[in-house]
Order: structure tokens, then C-alpha cells, then sequence
């Protein structure tokens, strides 16, 4: 059976974030995106300490579309190195994960 993962994604603001969610879920590389709006970000960045207000997003897909996945979101997205991680699903309620494969392509 195909492997269930989300990609915990952060972008420079929920415009940014949905125009990004929209074309994943158009090209059918996951099945649902969670925006998160309004998150106060502190990193470093450059030899500094920064702060801003993010959007995060929750991308839920299967394993075989992680790299074109990856791919759409780094040339939609205004970082120099976004965060693009992966977080494995291990734990899924069986009719969302049948869902979730019947929503995206194979």
C-alpha cells in the first residue's frame, strides 16, 4: 500500500500559501491543504536573529508524489530555502487514507 505523508511547508503569507495549495490540488499532488495564518516566526538568517509573521502550510499526499510536489512548491515559493519537511504518517484512519489515494494522482 501507498505511503501516506504531510509536508509541513512554511511561506511568507496565506496569499502566498494558497495560491501554492491551489496548484497542488490542481495537479492533484496531494489531497488537502490546513493553512495556518498569523504565525510568529524567530530564526536565524544571514548571522542574525529575525522575526515574521508566517503562513504554514499542512500538505497531506502519498510518498511518490513527494519530489514533483517538492519541485512546484519551490518554484512558487518567494524563500531562497523554504522549509519543505516531511512528516511520516504512521497512525491513519483507514477510510482518509482511502480517500486521501483516491484524491491524488497514482
Amino acid at each position: 500500500m501507498e505511503q501516506v505523508v504531510f509536508l509541513y511547508v512554511t511561506t511568507s503569507s496565506m496569499e502566498e500559501a494558497e495560491k501554492i495549495g491551489k496548484i497542488l490540488l490542481e495537479r492533484r499532488l496531494c489531497a488537502c491543504v490546513n493553512i495556518y495564518d498569523g504565525v510568529k516566526s524567530h530564526y536565524w538568517w544571514q548571522g542574525k536573529i529575525e522575526s515574521s509573521t508566517e503562513a504554514i502550510m499542512i500538505v497531506k499526499t502519498r510518498e511518490t508524489l513527494l519530489n514533483e510536489a517538492e519541485r512546484i512548491i519551490k518554484e512558487n515559493h518567494s524563500y531562497t530555502t523554504p522549509c519543505i519537511a516531511k512528516i511520516p504518517v504512521e497512525i491513519i484512519f483507514k477510510p482518509f487514507e482511502e480517500w486521501l489515494l483516491k484524491e491524488t494522482k497514482e
